[in-house]
């Protein structure tokens, strides 16, 4: 943590304690940067709001969304490893689906952002 000497803050000790109290920290950090930069891709953003609809296996995103089942795969594992999406398999057919509601939140509130 960075300390200025000599220098005077113009908020109040309480809004100061709040800050440093609030603001997350490192591992925090990590996990926010980790998951803000996994849905900065077209194709994930895509995936992940076909997915906000419903649970869908590989092929039915490829052919709905037009994308190489190639690309699917790999931005699947992508979205899987930063915990947006989960799998269940049916068989031979695995199913992917939003992990939590939250992340449907996260993406409405970024279009009403927008």
């Amino acid at each position: 943590m960075l300390l200025t000497l000599n220098r005077k803050l113009l908020i109040d000790p309480q809004t100061e304690n709040m800050v440093r109290e609030f603001v997350p920290k490192e591992k925090a950090l990590d996990a926010m940067a980790n998951f803000f930069s996994g849905l900065s891709d077209h194709t994930r953003i895509r995936i992940v709001s076909a997915l906000s609809i419903s649970p869908m296996c590989v092929t039915d995103i490829s052919l709905v969304l037009e994308l190489n089942q190639t690309t699917v795969s790999h931005q699947l594992r992508n979205l899987k490893n930063i915990g947006v999406v989960k799998v269940k398999r049916q068989g031979k057919v695995a199913f992917y689906s939003l992990s939590d509601n939250h992340i449907l939140d996260v993406m409405l509130t970024a279009v009403n952002f927008i």
